[in-house]
Protein backbone atom coordinates (compact mmCIF):
# COMPACT_ATOMS: atom_id res chain seq x y z
CA UNK A 1 0.00 0.00 0.00
CA UNK A 2 2.83 2.51 0.94
CA UNK A 3 4.90 1.71 -2.05
CA UNK A 4 1.48 1.84 -4.01
CA UNK A 5 1.15 5.68 -2.60
CA UNK A 6 4.85 6.17 -3.15
CA UNK A 7 4.36 5.26 -7.41
CA UNK A 8 1.35 6.98 -7.66
CA UNK A 9 2.89 10.62 -6.05
CA UNK A 10 5.97 10.24 -8.23
CA UNK A 11 3.20 9.88 -10.83
CA UNK A 12 1.97 13.08 -9.37
CA UNK A 13 4.96 14.90 -9.93
CA UNK A 14 6.29 13.84 -13.13
CA UNK A 15 2.59 15.08 -14.58
CA UNK A 16 3.25 18.47 -12.71
CA UNK A 17 6.64 18.92 -14.25
CA UNK A 18 4.35 18.18 -17.80
CA UNK A 19 2.26 21.38 -17.27
CA UNK A 20 5.43 23.16 -16.42
CA UNK A 21 5.92 25.61 -19.23
CA UNK A 22 9.62 24.62 -20.36
CA UNK A 23 9.79 21.76 -17.46
CA UNK A 24 10.23 17.84 -18.52
CA UNK A 25 8.03 15.28 -17.11
CA UNK A 26 11.69 13.17 -18.03
CA UNK A 27 13.59 15.43 -15.45
CA UNK A 28 11.54 14.74 -12.53
CA UNK A 29 11.18 10.73 -13.54
CA UNK A 30 15.00 10.50 -13.43
CA UNK A 31 14.84 12.42 -10.14
CA UNK A 32 12.35 10.59 -8.59
CA UNK A 33 13.90 6.98 -9.67
CA UNK A 34 11.83 5.66 -11.83
CA UNK A 35 13.03 6.89 -15.52
CA UNK A 36 14.92 3.21 -16.11
CA UNK A 37 11.75 1.31 -14.89
CA UNK A 38 9.04 3.19 -16.90
CA UNK A 39 11.38 3.20 -20.00
CA UNK A 40 11.58 -0.03 -19.78
CA UNK A 41 7.63 -0.94 -19.13
CA UNK A 42 6.92 1.08 -22.42
CA UNK A 43 9.17 -0.91 -24.22
CA UNK A 44 7.67 -4.32 -22.58
CA UNK A 45 4.79 -3.60 -24.87
CA UNK A 46 5.67 -5.69 -28.02
CA UNK A 47 4.89 -8.76 -29.60
CA UNK A 48 5.28 -10.95 -26.56
CA UNK A 49 2.52 -8.25 -24.47
CA UNK A 50 0.51 -9.00 -27.81
CA UNK A 51 0.51 -12.62 -27.91
CA UNK A 52 -0.52 -12.60 -24.28
CA UNK A 53 -3.18 -10.30 -24.36
CA UNK A 54 -4.75 -11.81 -27.30
CA UNK A 55 -4.35 -15.10 -25.23
CA UNK A 56 -6.32 -13.75 -22.37
CA UNK A 57 -3.47 -14.54 -20.11
CA UNK A 58 -4.00 -11.42 -18.78
CA UNK A 59 -1.89 -12.02 -15.64
CA UNK A 60 1.08 -12.76 -17.08
CA UNK A 61 0.51 -9.59 -19.40
CA UNK A 62 0.36 -7.66 -16.45
CA UNK A 63 3.75 -8.98 -14.91
CA UNK A 64 5.57 -8.55 -18.25
CA UNK A 65 4.26 -4.97 -18.61
CA UNK A 66 4.82 -3.96 -15.12
CA UNK A 67 1.54 -2.93 -15.62
CA UNK A 68 0.77 -2.32 -11.82
CA UNK A 69 3.69 -0.15 -11.94
CA UNK A 70 3.09 1.91 -14.90
CA UNK A 71 -0.75 2.09 -14.14
CA UNK A 72 0.11 3.87 -10.82
CA UNK A 73 2.48 6.56 -12.54
CA UNK A 74 0.30 6.96 -15.43
CA UNK A 75 -2.43 7.64 -12.61
CA UNK A 76 -0.41 10.29 -11.13
CA UNK A 77 -0.09 12.17 -14.54
CA UNK A 78 -3.54 12.64 -14.78
CA UNK A 79 -4.57 13.24 -11.49
CA UNK A 80 -1.50 16.46 -11.34
CA UNK A 81 -2.64 17.40 -14.85
CA UNK A 82 -6.16 17.68 -13.95
CA UNK A 83 -5.21 19.51 -10.35
CA UNK A 84 -2.29 20.68 -10.13
CA UNK A 85 -2.22 22.36 -13.44
CA UNK A 86 -5.27 25.05 -11.42
CA UNK A 87 -2.83 25.30 -8.54
CA UNK A 88 0.23 25.40 -10.65
CA UNK A 89 -1.02 28.11 -13.01
CA UNK A 90 -2.26 30.57 -9.95
CA UNK A 91 1.39 30.18 -8.65
CA UNK A 92 3.05 30.92 -11.68
CA UNK A 93 1.07 34.01 -12.59
CA UNK A 94 1.19 35.68 -8.96
CA UNK A 95 4.58 33.89 -7.20
CA UNK A 96 6.64 32.94 -10.21
CA UNK A 97 10.24 33.71 -8.99
CA UNK A 98 9.43 31.94 -5.82
CA UNK A 99 7.80 28.98 -7.61
CA UNK A 100 10.73 28.64 -10.45
CA UNK A 101 13.52 29.39 -7.42
CA UNK A 102 11.62 26.05 -5.68
CA UNK A 103 12.40 24.05 -8.69
CA UNK A 104 15.56 25.63 -9.49
CA UNK A 105 17.03 24.79 -6.34
CA UNK A 106 15.30 20.61 -7.21
CA UNK A 107 17.31 20.61 -10.16
CA UNK A 108 20.01 21.95 -9.04
CA UNK A 109 20.79 19.40 -6.17
CA UNK A 110 19.06 16.62 -8.33
CA UNK A 111 21.89 17.22 -10.87
CA UNK A 112 24.36 16.68 -8.44
CA UNK A 113 23.22 13.22 -7.17
CA UNK A 114 22.38 12.13 -10.49
CA UNK A 115 26.45 12.79 -11.37
CA UNK A 116 27.20 10.91 -8.05
CA UNK A 117 25.83 7.76 -9.88
CA UNK A 118 28.38 7.55 -12.45
CA UNK A 119 30.60 4.92 -11.40
CA UNK A 120 33.31 5.63 -14.30
CA UNK A 121 34.66 8.54 -16.00
CA UNK A 122 36.06 8.56 -18.95
CA UNK A 123 36.69 11.22 -22.71
CA UNK A 124 33.18 9.74 -23.66
CA UNK A 125 31.10 10.44 -20.71
CA UNK A 126 32.62 13.80 -20.16
CA UNK A 127 31.77 14.43 -24.29
CA UNK A 128 27.76 13.02 -23.98
CA UNK A 129 27.54 15.66 -20.79
CA UNK A 130 28.76 18.45 -23.09
CA UNK A 131 26.98 17.62 -26.02
CA UNK A 132 23.65 17.26 -24.13
CA UNK A 133 24.03 20.41 -22.46
CA UNK A 134 24.87 21.78 -25.52
CA UNK A 135 21.81 20.97 -27.38
CA UNK A 136 19.19 21.74 -24.97
CA UNK A 137 21.05 25.00 -23.95
CA UNK A 138 20.32 25.82 -27.91
CA UNK A 139 17.05 24.58 -28.02
CA UNK A 140 15.73 27.77 -25.92
CA UNK A 141 17.52 30.38 -28.97
CA UNK A 142 16.32 28.52 -31.96
CA UNK A 143 13.62 30.50 -33.97
CA UNK A 144 10.28 28.72 -34.58
CA UNK A 145 9.96 26.81 -37.79
CA UNK A 146 6.96 27.84 -39.91
CA UNK A 147 3.66 25.84 -39.42
CA UNK A 148 3.36 22.10 -41.86
CA UNK A 149 0.58 20.09 -42.16
CA UNK A 150 1.91 17.51 -44.22
CA UNK A 151 1.43 13.82 -42.92
CA UNK A 152 5.20 12.69 -42.55
CA UNK A 153 5.97 15.90 -40.78
CA UNK A 154 3.07 15.84 -38.54
CA UNK A 155 4.54 11.99 -37.66
CA UNK A 156 8.03 13.64 -36.95
CA UNK A 157 6.45 16.17 -34.84
CA UNK A 158 4.76 13.32 -32.75
CA UNK A 159 7.40 11.46 -32.43
CA UNK A 160 10.19 13.89 -31.38
CA UNK A 161 7.86 15.99 -29.47
CA UNK A 162 6.65 12.42 -27.65
CA UNK A 163 10.85 11.60 -27.04
CA UNK A 164 11.40 15.15 -26.13
CA UNK A 165 8.75 14.70 -22.80
CA UNK A 166 10.47 11.82 -22.15
CA UNK A 167 13.97 13.12 -21.84
CA UNK A 168 15.06 14.89 -18.99
CA UNK A 169 15.51 19.17 -19.52
CA UNK A 170 13.95 19.11 -22.67
CA UNK A 171 9.82 20.27 -22.88
CA UNK A 172 7.53 18.26 -25.68
CA UNK A 173 5.79 21.58 -25.89
CA UNK A 174 8.53 23.97 -26.27
CA UNK A 175 9.96 21.78 -28.80
CA UNK A 176 6.71 22.01 -31.01
CA UNK A 177 6.73 25.70 -30.96
CA UNK A 178 10.43 25.56 -32.62
CA UNK A 179 8.93 22.94 -35.07
CA UNK A 180 6.24 24.99 -36.05
CA UNK A 181 2.99 23.03 -35.04
CA UNK A 182 2.25 23.67 -31.55
CA UNK A 183 -0.91 25.88 -32.42
CA UNK A 184 -2.03 23.09 -35.16
CA UNK A 185 -2.06 20.52 -33.42
CA UNK A 186 -2.38 21.93 -29.79
CA UNK A 187 -5.15 24.43 -30.63
CA UNK A 188 -6.79 24.52 -33.52
CA UNK A 189 -6.79 20.20 -33.74
CA UNK A 190 -7.58 19.40 -30.46
CA UNK A 191 -10.17 21.95 -30.12
CA UNK A 192 -11.64 21.11 -33.71
CA UNK A 193 -11.17 17.42 -33.33
CA UNK A 194 -9.19 17.35 -36.91
CA UNK A 195 -8.16 14.25 -37.01
CA UNK A 196 -6.68 14.82 -40.25
CA UNK A 197 -3.99 16.46 -37.96
CA UNK A 198 -4.14 14.27 -34.96
CA UNK A 199 -3.62 10.87 -36.46
CA UNK A 200 -0.26 11.25 -38.02
CA UNK A 201 0.46 12.83 -35.02
CA UNK A 202 -0.07 10.80 -32.50
CA UNK A 203 0.60 7.56 -34.68
CA UNK A 204 4.32 9.47 -35.02
CA UNK A 205 4.08 9.68 -30.62
CA UNK A 206 3.68 6.04 -30.53
CA UNK A 207 5.56 4.91 -32.86
CA UNK A 208 8.48 7.20 -31.61
CA UNK A 209 7.75 7.10 -28.02
CA UNK A 210 8.00 2.81 -28.39
CA UNK A 211 10.94 2.64 -30.23
CA UNK A 212 12.71 5.50 -28.29
CA UNK A 213 12.27 2.95 -25.44
CA UNK A 214 14.16 0.56 -26.84
CA UNK A 215 17.40 2.88 -27.81
CA UNK A 216 17.06 3.84 -24.30
CA UNK A 217 16.97 0.63 -22.87
CA UNK A 218 19.72 -0.17 -24.22
CA UNK A 219 21.65 2.45 -24.16
CA UNK A 220 21.41 2.18 -20.38
CA UNK A 221 22.57 -1.18 -20.26
CA UNK A 222 25.25 -0.83 -22.77
CA UNK A 223 26.54 2.51 -22.00
CA UNK A 224 25.44 3.49 -18.47
CA UNK A 225 27.39 6.00 -17.27
CA UNK A 226 27.56 7.81 -21.17
CA UNK A 227 23.73 7.44 -20.66
CA UNK A 228 23.42 9.32 -16.65
CA UNK A 229 26.25 11.97 -18.28
CA UNK A 230 23.96 12.56 -21.75
CA UNK A 231 20.78 12.83 -19.54
CA UNK A 232 22.31 14.99 -16.98
CA UNK A 233 23.50 16.98 -19.42
CA UNK A 234 20.04 18.10 -20.84
CA UNK A 235 19.05 19.25 -17.06
CA UNK A 236 22.36 21.46 -16.93
CA UNK A 237 21.53 22.54 -20.20
CA UNK A 238 17.62 23.62 -19.59
CA UNK A 239 18.55 25.56 -16.29
CA UNK A 240 18.48 28.92 -18.46
CA UNK A 241 14.68 28.27 -18.68
CA UNK A 242 13.95 27.32 -14.87
CA UNK A 243 16.42 30.81 -14.03
CA UNK A 244 13.73 32.10 -11.92
CA UNK A 245 14.59 36.26 -12.47
CA UNK A 246 13.80 36.15 -16.27
CA UNK A 247 11.08 37.80 -19.12
CA UNK A 248 9.23 35.46 -21.23
CA UNK A 249 9.17 36.58 -24.58
CA UNK A 250 5.40 35.33 -26.03
CA UNK A 251 3.73 34.63 -29.10
CA UNK A 252 -0.03 35.11 -30.03
CA UNK A 253 -1.04 31.62 -31.08
CA UNK A 254 -5.44 31.61 -31.83
CA UNK A 255 -5.82 33.12 -28.67
CA UNK A 256 -3.77 31.30 -26.46
CA UNK A 257 -0.59 33.42 -25.66
CA UNK A 258 2.59 31.36 -25.43
CA UNK A 259 6.38 31.27 -24.52
CA UNK A 260 8.52 31.34 -27.12
CA UNK A 261 11.46 32.64 -25.68
CA UNK A 262 13.51 34.06 -22.17
CA UNK A 263 14.90 37.45 -21.62
CA UNK A 264 17.08 36.52 -18.36
CA UNK A 265 17.71 38.96 -15.55
CA UNK A 266 20.11 39.53 -12.46
CA UNK A 267 18.10 39.77 -9.22
CA UNK A 268 17.64 42.83 -7.46
CA UNK A 269 19.03 42.79 -3.79
CA UNK A 270 15.64 42.99 -1.92
CA UNK A 271 13.25 40.65 0.45
CA UNK A 272 12.26 39.01 -2.62
CA UNK A 273 15.83 37.48 -3.18
CA UNK A 274 16.03 36.47 0.52
CA UNK A 275 13.12 34.16 0.04
CA UNK A 276 13.70 32.83 -3.20
CA UNK A 277 17.34 31.67 -2.01
CA UNK A 278 15.66 30.56 1.44
CA UNK A 279 12.85 28.57 -1.12
CA UNK A 280 15.81 27.19 -2.87
CA UNK A 281 17.71 25.93 -0.16
CA UNK A 282 14.35 23.98 1.36
CA UNK A 283 14.54 22.57 -2.21
CA UNK A 284 18.21 21.07 -1.96
CA UNK A 285 17.36 20.10 1.45
CA UNK A 286 14.35 18.24 0.98
CA UNK A 287 15.86 16.36 -1.90
CA UNK A 288 18.84 16.06 0.71
CA UNK A 289 16.62 13.49 3.45
CA UNK A 290 15.24 12.22 0.34
CA UNK A 291 18.47 10.72 -0.68
CA UNK A 292 19.35 10.03 2.55
CA UNK A 293 16.60 8.35 3.44
CA UNK A 294 16.54 6.56 0.12
CA UNK A 295 20.22 5.33 0.98
CA UNK A 296 19.76 3.97 4.39
CA UNK A 297 16.34 2.41 3.63
CA UNK A 298 18.65 0.37 0.96
CA UNK A 299 21.54 -0.78 3.42
CA UNK A 300 19.03 -2.06 5.69
CA UNK A 301 17.45 -4.13 2.52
Amino acid sequence: MIRSLILLLKGISIGTANVIPGVSGGTLALITGVFEPLINAIKSFNLTAIKLLAKGRFREFAAHTNLGFLSLILAGMIIAIFSAARLFDYLFTNYPVYIWSFFFGLILASIWYVYRTITKWDWTVVLAGLVSTAIAAGITFITPAREDDGFWYLMVCGAVSMCSMVLPGLSGSFVLIIMGNYQLVVIESINHLRLEILFPFFLGAGLGLLGFSYVLSWVFRKFRNQTLSLLTGFMVGSMGVIWPWKNSITTMYGEEEIVTGYVWNLPQLNMELVFALLLMASAILLLVLLERKGEAKGKAT
